[in-house]
């Protein structure tokens, strides 16, 4: 069980939550939502003792595995070591053993690896490069890599071993930060079920509504300067929370009514033989007084692409043959394609195998080592890169506000200060420099630049990465009501049933192409 008492959080003035009280118990498995800024993340940190509260206190079982982001620290440590590393007193244990047995032995020294021998049976420890290799494997990690060292892997695979740490060694809880941020839809899948059979006490933040929904029996929501936990998946809090808000704000207008009522019949009769019945109007107006409904902290951005002004021809792109190796490394072979007039194509496919490659030949960023790709008729891409410093220069001292006039010069001051509106950047948050900017902060800044300038033709990669979940149901209808193309390279499966009507799937054995929504694809995949 974990259990948080009395804890709160200030950062500078703002309170991200106060005097929170908390029970995590085993078996459930716990989403912690909230928006973008709510706090979840800090809220696992202080549970992982990484970063202190502004009071209260936090108790963990013994064994807590958590997911790390500082892949940076092990880049010189073997595949198989980080995964073990999960379970910590086996690891020590593990260590000092072949530390003693360099040294030169002694009835002290003997006595003292009888005691670790132990600790690491105890721990399983002479099944943990099988056990670290199941898990391993599961993630999408192929046996080659085990013995390698960590900075010989792609970056995304090194998440996916500092996820394995993080199950390794059956912890009691496991708090888990963007699990699925780097992972395909088969990681994924293979997660879900890890986690399904898991029995301890599962927190996990997600902005993959699918996973969430998938896995979770619970859902802790950070709000009104609290968290509360609603039984049920995340669309089963929202149904509750809509709810409850509702309720409140029947109750807090009839109080109002009521009041309104009472103080005509008090102005009416204040001065008369009614005396009595005035003051006791006067008590019951006190009474109903309401008290004021805290603001709830869940915003959505207004994602709606506006129609094309210039209409394409029927052809948006065609692609003929098109190949792209890097080294010995084919990552596109052979591939043809031709993209219609009002298309909306989700591109799959796992980490690594050349999702992006194909996007940036598309755009025409990148040429092919043969094969053509062709636009079509006043075709007008507009373009949102996986990595956002393609797009916004995060070393330069500018504010967002004046990025995104450089990035329309013709538009009024209104109208910026309106696409700022909808993506969120109200009041100053308009003036933040660029570098200060979060991750989805980020996204919403290269949002609204598409907005201001209007496109025929959307191309995106992985634009859900850094969006909280709201975000992501945003621009899951933005794409689905846009009147032009799109062709967006994603892992987040509410996000492409919600929009695609093509898959075009990266496999070990090429590209294919097929006609349905994902739904449909993974059934005749299956």
């Amino acid at each position: 069980m974990i259990v948080l008492d009395k804890i709160s959080k200030k950062i500078g003035t703002r309170i991200l939550f106060d005097d929170v009280c908390a029970a995590f118990n085993p078996g459930n498995r716990y989403g912690l939502t909230g928006p973008n800024g709510a706090g979840k993340s800090t809220l696992l940190k202080i549970m992982m003792g990484v970063e202190d509260p502004t009071s209260g206190s936090v108790s963990l079982p013994k064994k807590v595995g958590f997911l790390r982001q500082n892949i940076e620290e092990f880049k010189d440590a073997r595949v198989l070591d980080v995964a073990i590393m999960g379970n910590e007193r086996l690891w020590n244990a593990m260590v000092e053993r072949d530390m003693l047995y360099d040294k030169e032995m002694t009835d002290e020294i003997g006595m003292r690896l009888g005691d670790i021998e132990e600790i690491i049976a105890d721990e399983d420890g002479y099944s943990a490069e099988s056990n670290a290799e199941i898990l391993l494997l599961g993630m999408g990690i192929k046996a080659d890599y085990h013995e390698k060292k960590m900075h010989e892997l792609p970056s995304d695979l090194q998440f996916g071993v500092l996820l394995c740490q993080a199950l390794f060694g059956n912890p009691e809880a496991l708090l888990l930060d963007e699990p699925t941020n780097h992972l395909d839809l088969e990681s994924i899948g293979w997660l879900e079920n890890f986690l399904h059979k898991y029995t301890g006490t599962l927190i996990v933040v997600s902005h993959d509504r699918h996973f969430l929904n998938s896995v979770t029996t619970h859902i802790a929501d950070i709000d009104y300067d609290t968290i509360i936990t609603y039984p049920g998946n995340y669309d089963e809090m929202l149904v509750a929370k809509t709810a409850v808000r509702s309720r409140a704000e029947h109750e807090a207008k009839s109080k109002e009514k009521k009041i309104s009522q009472l103080k005509e019949f008090v102005a009416k009769f204040g001065a008369g033989t009614r005396a009595s019945q005035v003051q006791s109007r006067v008590r019951e107006i006190n009474r109903l007084q309401p008290q004021d409904l805290k603001k709830s902290n869940i915003q959505r951005p207004f994602i709606r692409f506006t129609p094309p002004e210039k209409q394409p021809g029927k052809v948006i792109l065609k692609v003929e043959g098109i190949s792209k190796a890097f080294g010995k490394n084919q990552v596109i072979k052979d591939f043809s394609i031709e993209v219609m007039r009002g298309d909306k194509i989700a591109v799959i496919g796992t980490n690594g195998i050349g999702k992006t490659t194909l996007l940036k030949m598309l755009i025409g960023e990148l040429e092919p080592d043969s094969g053509t790709v062709e636009k079509g008729h006043q075709v007008d891409i507009g373009y949102f890169p996986q990595n956002h410093e393609e797009f916004i220069d995060k070393s330069e001292k500018i504010q967002a506000f004046d990025w995104l006039k450089r990035y329309k010069p013709s538009a009024y001051d209104q109208e910026i200060r309106g696409v700022m509106g909808r993506m969120l950047f109200g009041g100053d948050d308009a003036f933040k420099e660029v570098s200060k900017l979060s991750g989805g902060e980020t996204a919403r800044l290269i949002f609204g630049a598409l907005l201001l300038n209007v496109h025929n033709t959307l191309i995106l990669d992985e634009p859900n990465n850094h969006l909280d979940l709201e975000a992501v149901s945003a621009l899951g209808w933005g794409l689905s009501e846009f009147q032009g193309t799109a062709i967006v390279a994603a892992h987040d499966r509410d996000l492409i049933n919600e929009f695609a009507t093509k898959i075009i799937s990266l496999d070990k054995d090429g590209v294919h192409i097929f006609d349905g929504n994902l739904e449909a694809f993974l059934s005749a995949k299956a």
